[in-house]
């Protein structure tokens, strides 16, 4: 992590084509990294200069820039080791949390290499995590934000849907799997955005922006299964970081 800097202070915008400056951005963990984009910094962390938050700071020339994202992080790895510097000075934080975990990466190993039942019960265990761990969870993790950041706008980005169903594969899972990843992935949304609205955080939904472009659709901003460099698979490409969550993170400020 980066050293803490001094205070800055988001500046009006006066119209559309106005850009945010001296927003002080705090990157923490997940899609935000963006893993699967390519052009990493070389840290097991693998932020690459594809992600949006790279993107966005690259385009609105930030008086500091903090991107701290971590591939593969869960809740307590937040908590544990990506807020201390945050504080009283921090204007903006954006956050994607909770995917690994509910075990995202399990489940979706389970999918491709095991039964259609196992792959339905793997989702099942996922969805029920979700409903009775995962909201805790995720409150500790957006309450250590609030009290260490009290006066920041906080972004909390969701996931995508990752199939799009009757489309053009022609093998791998059955529509049965991908409907139920697909359903387990809106489930999630659903959870996250319900602890982030009672935070008083605002939710940004990239299901939209991906529509069209799922595993399945011929024109995909989600990597498929890779066993050549499993790290990346069922993550977005760089396509999926510039034209998915880009343009809902803009929105969302």
């Amino acid at each position: 992590m980066s050293a803490l800097l001094r205070r800055h202070h988001r500046s009006r915008r006066t119209g559309p084509g106005d850009r945010l400056q001296d927003a002080r951005r705090r990157h923490l963990r997940g899609v935000d990294s963006g893993v699967g984009a390519g052009s990493y910094d070389g840290s097991s962390c693998k932020r690459s200069s594809r992600a949006y938050p790279a993107l966005w700071a690259a385009a609105n020339s930030p008086s500091s820039f903090d991107f701290a994202a971590c591939s593969g992080a869960r809740t307590n790895d937040v908590t544990g080791s990506q807020l201390g510097r945050l504080n009283a000075s921090t204007d903006l934080v954006s956050i994607s949390i909770g995917g690994n975990d509910a075990g995202f990466a399990d489940v979706m190993t389970t999918c491709v290499l095991q039964s259609e039942a196992t792959c339905l019960n793997r989702i099942a265990t996922a969805r029920a995590y979700v409903d009775s761990t995962l909201p805790g969870r995720l409150d500790s993790v957006y309450s250590a934000i609030r009290s260490k950041a009290p006066s920041a706008q906080v972004v909390v980005l969701g996931y995508p849907r990752f199939y799009q169903l009757g489309g053009s594969c022609i093998a791998g899972l059955s529509e049965k799997e991908r409907s139920a990843i697909n359903g387990a992935s809106d489930h999630l949304n659903t959870a996250t955005a319900k602890r982030a609205a009672d935070h008083g955080f605002t939710f940004g939904d990239v299901r939209t922006s991906f529509t069209g472009h799922e595993i399945c659709s011929g024109n995909s901003w989600l990597h498929s299964v890779n066993w050549l460099n499993i790290g990346e698979s069922y993550h977005p490409t760089a396509a999926g970081q510039s034209g998915g969550y880009l343009p809902v993170f803009k929105s969302a400020l």
